[in-house]
């Protein structure tokens, strides 16, 4: 049954991906050449020098975002003189409407900020918490893991919230609108309506079929009215989701964490089938957590990303491991060589060593350590082999980290990413989530609740040593989202990137920054290029996209074991800054777009 419903959520995501683009028509000051699509890349260029970010900002905004809708969202905001984070809550709060099946209020999500006046990069943890009565064997049954699907389904699954807690969090540091205002796109897409695309729509029969979204209170009769699914073009009101969000703007964050919409979110959690132990005392005891961002060098830029729980820090070790792994010279499939032995590297010491910092010692400081990440680079997997994990111990000396029992957790990609610039130079990478798509199915006050919980550890043997991401009470399950910025060598801003997929975030980002950056390529040529996510034993390559194909059989000559993919549910979401302009693209696997102002 588990591999049925894994592969059934599989195909799912790749229609999802490979679905029409039907949205609505964005506002005139779209950047249609740079988010509608390049042709099939054309062989790896040699590489070319890095542009320097302008030093005095005079380059206007940008934003990329998943919809149309968020986007105008986020362009209103930072026309009105917002900072990036306005337009970044605006945005997602529509996204939470019109993206459902991707992120919204009962998900969570990290943020990272770029502090244009102080050139400072900060970190925000918006991820959603174990409730106190979460145990490490929750979701084992008679000795045995608890199918996916159940797990999924369950009330189990459900984290408490970190959205909501996120944007407060974020604008009383940044906000320069009014908290009221940020919220006003979305209380008037939900009141007034808006017309559903073909990504969201188009996904809910297939859904059906392996979730209780058609089965359960609340999103049965929003999703399928009259027990049929909504229809591609359909106009869609939510006066639920507007009354929340205007009890939101009123109250704060305490009419989310308190009162009827919690009594609302603990009662469809603790809902049978496989309720779960979520109470109004964890939705009131939740905060979201401001945490050093990781900073790490390469070449002569700086990469700076979201700490654990956040898996940001592998960009760190993919892009420096990638130059130990390149060889002088290299050929378009040398590089793409590289990059696949560099992904295998840090999956597999990612995979072992990150949790909740708050809860178990995540030896970050040693895993970055650039003689470590040289030495393992130099000690590739061999293609046929398994990847494992490394032991900075041994390379750096001192004692050797936490012995943890190894991890393989599944982490499906119901995800959504955006990176916007405003006209001050400030900057967010952020990326949201409710887990699978369609989060647990379950429905709250006009939302879907997250299954983020499954993102632990799900297998438990009390005869072994703790996974480092095994279910704890309060603790934050690991995640794969890595909301990125890059800076150059004068501290200015040079990158906005991230992506949602599941797993396969770590590897969609790096490739963006290692496709601008060594490869040559055009933003939107990097978003394009196919796809290629090594984690454990497989290599897949998105063989639906030039040259995947080719690049696919080469690998497989090598000896890789090669998995090959139609399609994949990458939403990159970038941009880049010039010494005269901004350069976005958004991914044309799902349907986001770009909007910007001329350069004063």
């Amino acid at each position: 049954m588990r591999t049925v419903v894994i592969t059934l959520l599989l195909s799912l995501l790749t229609y999802c991906s490979e679905a029409p683009q039907s949205t609505p028509a964005p506002s005139a000051s779209n950047t249609d050449d740079n988010s509608a699509g390049a042709q099939p890349v054309s062989p790896i260029p040699a590489i070319p020098a890095i542009s320097n970010a302008a030093s005095a900002w005079d380059l206007g905004f940008m934003a990329a975002v998943a919809n149309p809708y968020a986007t105008d969202a986020a362009a209103e905001m930072l026309a009105q003189g917002g900072h990036a984070v306005d337009a970044a809550i605006a945005a997602h709060a529509v996204l939470g409407l019109v993206e459902p099946e991707s992120s919204g209020l009962g998900g969570g999500g990290f943020m990272v900020v770029f502090e244009q006046d102080n050139k400072r990069v900060r970190f925000y943890d918006g991820r959603e918490a174990a409730p106190a009565g979460a145990a490490a064997d929750m979701f084992m049954q008679d000795g045995e893991v608890m199918g996916f699907l159940n797990a999924w389904q369950s009330g189990k699954a459900v984290g408490v919230p970190g959205a909501v807690a996120l944007y407060k969090l974020a604008h009383d540091n940044y906000g320069k609108l009014p908290w009221a205002s940020l919220f006003e796109p979305a209380i008037e897409l939900a009141s007034e309506g808006f017309v559903a695309t073909e990504k969201m729509a188009g996904l809910l029969p297939r859904i059906a079929q392996v979730s209780r979204l058609d089965e359960n209170p609340g999103a049965a009769e929003y999703f399928f009215p009259d027990g049929e699914a909504i229809q591609p073009g359909a106009l869609v009101r939510n006066p639920e989701y507007a009354a929340t969000l205007q009890r939101i703007v009123d109250e704060g964050p305490e009419a989310f964490y308190t009162g009827e919409i919690a009594e609302a979110i603990v009662a469809a959690t603790q809902a049978e089938p496989d309720g779960g132990s979520l109470t109004m005392e964890d939705m009131a005891s939740y905060e979201a957590i401001e945490r050093e961002a990781i900073c790490g060098p390469w070449r002569d830029l700086t990469v700076c990303s979201a700490t654990p729980p956040s898996s940001g820090a592998m960009q760190i070790m993919v892009a420096n491991m990638y130059d130990t792994l390149v060889p002088e010279n290299p050929t378009e499939f040398e590089r793409v060589k590289a990059f696949v032995d560099a992904q295998r590297l840090a999956y597999a010491d990612r995979d072992y060593y990150f949790g909740d910092p708050d809860r178990v010692d995540v030896p970050l400081e040693l895993l970055l350590d650039p003689a470590y990440l040289q030495s393992r680079g130099a000690n590739p997997i061999a293609p046929g082999e398994s990847p494992t994990h490394g032991d900075p111990a041994s390379v750096l000396g001192g004692e050797t980290a936490a012995v943890f029992s190894p991890d393989s957790t599944q982490e499906p990609a119901g995800t959504t990413h955006f990176s916007i610039v405003d006209d001050a130079g400030n900057a967010v990478s952020i990326t949201m989530t409710v887990e699978s798509a369609f989060g647990s199915s379950r429905w709250a006050a006009g939302f879907l609740l997250n299954n983020e919980l499954t993102d632990f550890a799900r297998e438990y043997n009390p005869d072994t040593p703790e996974a480092a991401n095994q279910v704890r009470p309060g603790a934050r399950p690991r995640s794969s989202m890595s909301p990125s910025i890059l800076l150059d060598s004068d501290n200015e801003l040079y990158m906005v990137t991230g992506s949602p997929g599941g797993n396969s975030i770590p590897a969609y980002t790096a490739k963006t920054i290692i496709g601008i950056v060594d490869w040559g390529m055009s933003v939107q040529e990097a978003v394009d290029f196919p796809n290629i996510i090594a984690r454990g034993d497989t290599v897949r390559v998105e063989i639906g996209r030039e040259p995947g194909q080719a690049l696919a059989g080469q690998l497989r000559e090598a000896g890789y074991n090669v998995q090959e993919s139609e399609g994949e549910n990458s939403g990159l979401h970038v941009i880049l800054v010039h010494e005269d302009e901004l350069e976005g693209a958004a991914d044309p696997r799902r349907e986001g777009t770009v909007l910007t102002t001329a350069p004063m």
